[in-house]
This record gives structure tokens, sequence and C-alpha cells, in this order.
């Protein structure tokens, strides 16, 4: 059931936030601006310095209030342990890889793999996937999520890369369970201008909610 309540979480923000810095506080920061802007679904990357502490001082920070906090661009099982340990609740790969999933699988933490095509979603779900990201999104387009509704129409897809404001709505429409959204939340912190990011971070969420109304 643990893994099933933290894919709901993850559904239920509507916005996932990748986060993207060069320091370990920047991206604290970051992440503190966008959960003050209304959304509680955090990536933190691997390309972030000592993103597993990240991750640990987030969880620890949001531990009472209903924020999910994943680990992104994993390559490998050890670096999924290590985020699984720190906290993560759910894992995010740029592509499928089988010891990623089994890691993930012993833990009982979402795993969520980038997929592009129908014989990769088929392979994240043989090895217990329940939701991929179709990546890159701005590429494969919103279609792609009804084409892979044919013959998978349990499947949860998030679409990264190509998501924005104007093109949120359509995403859904075609089935996004979620979106995975980045430099269109945080771009303003480049600028350490983080009531920037909180303030792009309220437009995505109220656009969601708009969108589910």
């Amino acid at each position: 059931m643990k893994r099933a309540k933290l894919l709901q979480q993850m559904i239920d923000t509507g916005v996932i936030c990748v986060i993207r810095a060069n320091t370990s506080d920047k991206a604290v920061k970051i992440a503190d601006a966008v959960i003050a802007g209304g959304i509680s679904g955090i990536e933190i990357t691997y390309s972030v310095p000592r993103a597993d502490q990240v991750i640990a001082d987030l969880v620890d920070n949001y531990a009472n209030q209903d924020v999910v906090i994943g680990a992104g661009t994993v390559l490998d099982a050890t670096s999924a342990r290590l985020a699984i340990i720190a906290g993560a609740h759910f894992i995010v790969s740029p592509a499928f890889d089988a010891d990623v999933a089994m890691m993930c699988n012993l833990y009982q933490v979402p795993y969520v793999p980038g997929t592009y095509t129908i014989t990769e979603a088929q392979t994240a779900l043989k090895y217990g996937s329940e939701m991929v990201k179709l990546f890159p999104g701005q590429l494969a387009g919103p279609q792609t999520i009804s084409a892979y509704h044919g013959p998978f129409p349990y499947l949860n897809v998030m679409p990264a890369g190509g998501v924005d404001l104007n093109s949120m709505a359509t995403w859904f429409s075609n089935g996004a369970s979620v979106v995975g959204a980045g430099r269109g939340i945080t771009k303003p912190a480049d600028e350490n201008d983080f009531d920037g990011v909180t303030q792009n971070a309220r437009h995505y969420i109220e656009q969601f909610k708009q969108i589910k109304n």
C-alpha cells in the first residue's frame, strides 16, 4: 500500500517541479519557494550536489505537510538506494533501468522511468512501474499519451519537457496524470529571485486547478 499511496500523492499534486541547482543550499531555497507558491511535488535532480542530503533535509522540513519529495536524473541503483534511504518518496529516471526498477520495488517506492515508445512503456510496466515519464515531451507531443492509452489504458503518464502554462490543458486533455515542469517555474532563481519562483509556482498551480474544475 505504501507505493500506491505515494503514487496517488504524486498525482494529486498536479505539477511536479523539477529542480536543478549548482549548490545544495540553492536547491533547498528553490524548493522552499516552489512549495510557498502552492506546488507540493518536488523532484530534486542528481545533478544537484549532495542531492541525497537535500532530499533528506526537505523531507524532514516538510514532514508535517502534504508534500512529496522525489529524486530525479537517477541513473543507477546505488543512487536510487541513497535517495530512498534519504527519504525520497519517488524515483525518476531519464530512461528505463531494470536495476533501478528492482531497487524501487524492493523498497516499495514509485519508479517513474523516462519512456518515448510503446515498447519502452511496456518494458517499464513489466518491471512494476505504474507511472512513466514521457520524455522528451516536446518531441513526443500530447497525442502520444492518447496512443499509450490504447494498449495500456491504466498507465499513468507524466510528460516532462515541453510543459508550460499554455500547454498544460492540452497535456491533461490527452490523458496526463500529472505534469513535470522545471525552468518555466524556477528560471527566476538564476538571478536569486526566489519571490519570482514562488509567483511562477502559483501561476502553475492556479492553472492546474482551473483545468481540473
